[in-house]
């Protein structure tokens, strides 16, 4: 199933159990699209913005986060650990 539906969705239940099947979602596409995405970025040079920060200052990090301080994403540079 492609896409969210408009009502609830009613789902055999014998069919997923005796045949081993699951029903899963994602807002984001699966890991061809992602894939895809990737290659896009790379082909044109489109970069995430991150802010690198220490080990020390997770905590600092984490309530800036909460104060919506933060315009880009934390990246933890554990390279000297």
């Amino acid at each position: 199933m492609l896409g969210v539906p408009s009502s609830p969705y009613n789902i055999p239940a014998f069919n997923i159990v005796f045949r081993r099947k699951s029903v899963v979602g994602s807002l984001i596409g699966g890991m061809p699209e992602t894939q895809a995405m990737l290659d896009f970025c790379g082909k044109h040079n489109i970069l995430c913005e991150v802010e690198v920060c220490k080990p020390d200052y997770i905590d600092k990090a984490y309530e800036r986060t909460m104060a919506s301080d933060v315009r880009y994403r934390f990246s933890i540079d554990v390279s000297q650990m």
